[in-house]
Parts: C-alpha cells; structure tokens; sequence
C-alpha cells in the first residue's frame, strides 16, 4: 500500500529535481529522504527518479504516480475542507502573501469581511514583487498569494485560479491636457512622459511588453517602488501612468486622478490567486478563496 507521508516526500523531491533540495526544505536528512523514495520504488517495482549529477528526474513512472499523488493530496484537502467548520477553529492562521497593488487596495476589505465571518482565524499578510512572492508560496511561508503579475512558465508545482479580468488605465492629473478626456488611441501614447514601477516589478515588465507590442514609445520621468507615490507624482504634475482601476477608485472619487481609456488595445491583466500543489491547504486559506470568489462575482 503507498503510504500518504512518503508521496508527499516524492512529490518534494520531483518538484525540487533533487533529493537535497528536497531534503533541506523537508528539514530532513537527505539518507532519509532517499529511503522514503526507495519504498515507494520497492512497492511499484520500478525506479522514479533518473539520478544524475545534475539532479533527479522522474522517469515514466514517476511522472504517473506524480499525477496521482498531486489528485491524492487535492481529495484529502477537500475531504477534510468539507468536514472542518473553519468558524470553530481556535487559533487558526491565514498567511497570505500579495503584490503591492492587490495587498494596498483589494485585500483590507477582504481580510475585514473574512475576520468578520471567521473571528477565530488571525490573519497575516506580506507584499512583495510577483517573484518574491511565488518564493513565499513555494517556500510554505505562504498558504497563498494573490497576484496580478505574470509567472514565470517555466515553474512547476502551482496551482493557478484566475479569479476576474482588470482593466488597465491611463491615469492622469490636472495639470495633463487629458484631463477631462474619455479616451485616448494606443499610438496617442508615444512621446509621453511615464512614471511607473522598477524595473524588476512584473507590472512594468507587462506595461514595457504592451507598449512595444503597439509601436509604442516613451520618455521614463520616473520609476518607485510603491503605488502611492506614483499616484501622488501623477496628480502633482503633467506625467501619466497606466494602473488598475481599483488602484485609483478614491482619487477619481474626489477629483484628483482621471482616469482615461485606451482604444487600439486591450490593456488588460489577471487577478489569480496562486499556491503550492504538492502542499497541504488548510482550511482557514480555503475558505478565504471562497470569500474572495464570491466577492468578485458579477
């Protein structure tokens, strides 16, 4: 019979590509690690890893069993999701992990209606860039991260829920001459002065690949690291930025940002929620999906 500690073992080192890596995030030590494998690889009767100096790569077998460990994991999670009341968990934690934008301006109001529903379960939340944040995930500091920047395709192991489409728009301040002005051609963009996140943010790494894809071209005034200080820089002078709408709700509100649409393109990225496929998920971050989903229905 396969036994449920050693898939999740298996599922470590295939993720990893390798029985140290894996041992070192299992907090264990690599001999034991392997004999775990070597179990498994007894049970089936046949090898699961290509060991080589380069690491360990699933063979055929392997490759199978993952598919049905990662199903194996996903039905115990439901099975106990279904069977766990969360509101009556007592000193239950949620780790959530977010980009700047979403942690800012999505995420209080979620957190607020949560707790509010789940007074039990203590919230913590970090932001950081799209990669670091993944980081967070994969590292278990994180029972889940909710992002709007692209991921790398290359990483495996993830879960990926697109949860609602978000359109991106041109903001401005008064002292822009498209203040008042519903919408502008992609090609009105060229020769405008930015401002907009470093360059290691995925959302600048988005916007640069949108404006080259239109045969765009423009003059960088400046790049922060933060999201306020961007908006506060636009309303202060005649720059433009390009930001989601939620990210600007109140200062459209009151009268200091305008913003404006783009037409020639679709300015548009996804908000998803993001964690670990080979790690348990608690309850407490299942039921926080849940919320957020229904939040985000039309």
């Amino acid at each position: 019979m396969l036994d449920f500690h050693k898939l999740y073992i298996f599922l470590q080192v295939a993720k990893e590509g390798s029985f140290t890596a894996a041992a070192e995030r299992l907090m264990m030590t690599q001999s034991a690690v392997s004999q775990h494998v070597a179990d498994l690889e007894a049970v089936l009767g046949a090898p699961l890893f290509e060991r080589s100096r380069r690491g360990a790569a699933l063979t055929e077998t392997g490759r199978t069993l993952q598919d049905y460990a990662r199903r194996i994991m996903a039905l115990t999670e439901e099975a106990q999701a279904a069977a766990t009341n969360v509101g009556n968990l007592s000193g239950a934690a949620l780790k959530l992990a977010a980009t700047p934008g979403v942690g800012v301006y999505l995420l209080p109001d979620w957190i607020v209606g949560f707790r509010g529903r789940y007074p039990n379960v203590s919230v913590s939340l970090e932001t950081d860039i799209t990669p670091k944040v993944i980081a967070a995930v994969q590292a278990g500091a994180a029972d889940l991260a909710l992002i709007e920047g692209e991921i790398d395709p290359t990483l495996g192991g993830l879960t990926i829920s697109p949860l609602q489409d978000v359109e991106q728009w041109v903001v401005v301040g008064r002292q822009h001459p498209w203040w008042g002005v519903p919408a502008v051609e992609i090609a009105d963009l060229t020769g405008q002065q930015f401002i907009t996140r470093q360059k290691t943010s995925r959302s600048r790494q988005w916007l640069e690949d949108q404006l080259a894809r239109h045969g765009v071209t423009y003059t960088l005034a400046a790049e922060f690291d933060n999201v306020e200080t961007i908006k506060r820089s636009v309303a202060a002078g005649g720059c433009i930025t390009i930001l989601p709408e939620y990210a600007v709700r109140q200062e459209r509100q009151f009268g200091l940002l305008h913003t404006v649409r783009v037409q020639g393109a679709t300015l548009r990225r996804t908000l998803k929620a993001v964690r670990d496929a080979t790690r348990y998920f608690p309850p407490p971050p299942q039921a926080f999906l849940a919320d957020v989903r229904l939040t985000l229905r039309p």
